[in-house]
């Protein structure tokens, strides 16, 4: 683990690869797992705020879901808040383009200029994924088979995770941080990379 103030980060945000590869994966993550994506608490504000605005931008059957369970729900295992989903398949803010391919109804509502909140930070940030505890945060890395292709295309472009994720840290921690993050990674290049 590398600390920097108080994050600790796991080491394989430096050496594992790692590129989205939509073509192949279709955005399996917004419809595989047991529950919605992760939500902080501030964004469950943000969440209600702007449904009326993202309402165009989702199908009916996640307009239905998010009016019966409202904007946001929590995982009944571990009452983490989450995204709710559409009969326990895909997460209700997901759209699909004429591929097939999965599209976050948030992010385009943010494309499109409608909103100013681009989407969940845990969807941005993944395959990183944040835990908080009392004195402080860790950001590891995610391993999931739904995105292997990912991982190929990742290392055959030779991007570490913290490249790939440059934006959503950058939006998450700041530019100071990312910086930061990225003098560790060439240290940590120097003495244990390839």
């Amino acid at each position: 683990m590398i600390q920097i103030d108080d994050k600790l980060i796991s080491e394989e945000i430096f050496s594992e690869e790692f590129v989205c590869n939509l073509t192949k994966c279709k955005g399996a993550c917004c419809v595989e797992g047991d529950v919605g994506a992760p939500l902080d608490k501030d964004e469950l504000e943000i969440l209600d705020s702007i449904f009326d605005k993202i309402k165009p931008y989702l199908t009916e059957e996640g307009v239905k879901a998010l009016e019966e369970q409202g904007t946001w729900t929590t995982d009944p295992s571990d009452g983490m808040y989450v995204t709710p989903m559409v009969e326990d398949r895909e997460c209700a803010y997901v759209t699909f383009d004429e591929r097939g391919i999965t599209k976050c109804g948030i992010e385009k509502a943010y494309e499109d200029g409608a909103i100013t909140w681009q989407k969940p930070i845990s969807c941005h940030l993944y395959p990183i994924r944040i835990t908080e505890y009392s004195s402080f945060t860790a950001l590891n890395y995610h391993e999931w088979n739904v995105c292997s292709d990912a991982c190929t295309l990742g290392k055959e472009l030779q991007v570490p995770v913290y490249k790939f994720l440059k934006t959503p840290l950058i939006r998450k921690y700041g530019e100071e941080f990312y910086g930061v993050l990225t003098d560790a990674a060439e240290e940590w290049k120097k003495e244990y990379g390839n």
